[in-house]
């Protein structure tokens, strides 16, 4: 006696065909029950169409919106941060440069003829004994004691300099003092090496 078989829905959906089923199962002495092919591709359709209008009537549940909402009033202890405003830093003010003490003239040496010595010169002892810095505000003159103050002005330019009298010089003539490289730098002295100057002893 053939043994009775029902076909699982998965089997119907194959690329087998049901007719072929059935004649399989003869040949191997089952009675297979075939289910109806068109009422299974019913029920899918129906599936389908059912699952389609539960996806229309979700989306139809939101609502579209042309422009974002405004944002809701901050309220209790909430900060509303578009009504925060950071801080502009301000840059720190450069300090003022101190203005330049002004010297007091004592006497009047008169006009000359100003020179400098540097580099050669630089390291080797002075006449009051001190190494000569040819970067430092000092100065040669053959008669003024050591340590007074000369105001030096280049009558050319109208720049003028400070110095500290530490040694004897020049000792060439027509001129009347001998300034140091960075002091005949102040007053333009380097290019041409020497300029008629204006002398005032300060204080």
């Amino acid at each position: 006696m053939p043994v009775r078989f029902q076909l699982h829905r998965s089997v119907m959906t194959s690329r087998i065909r049901p007719s072929r089923l059935a004649t399989i199962g003869l040949a191997a002495g089952l009675a297979i029950a075939v289910p109806n092919q068109a009422a299974l591709f019913a029920q899918d359709e129906g599936t389908e169409s059912a699952t389609r209008a539960a996806s229309s009537d979700v989306a139809g549940s939101f609502t579209a919106f042309e422009a974002l909402p405004a944002y809701p009033a901050a309220q209790g202890e909430a900060v509303d941060i578009t009504t925060i405003s950071p801080p502009i830093e301000k840059a720190k003010p450069k300090p003022k440069p101190k203005p330049a003490t002004s010297s007091r003239t004592v006497r009047t040496l008169g006009n000359g003829v100003a020179s400098y010595y540097g580099r050669r010169f630089h390291g080797r002892l002075t006449a009051n004994g001190e190494r000569f810095n040819m970067n430092a505000m000092t100065a040669a003159h053959k008669t003024l004691p050591f340590g007074t103050k000369v105001r030096v002005t280049n009558r050319n330019n109208g720049k003028s300099v400070v110095v500290r009298i530490n040694d004897r010089g020049p000792f060439i003539r027509g001129r009347h003092i001998d300034l140091s490289r960075a002091a005949g730098s102040r007053i333009g002295l380097i290019k041409t090496g020497h300029a008629r100057v204006k002398m005032d002893i300060v204080k």
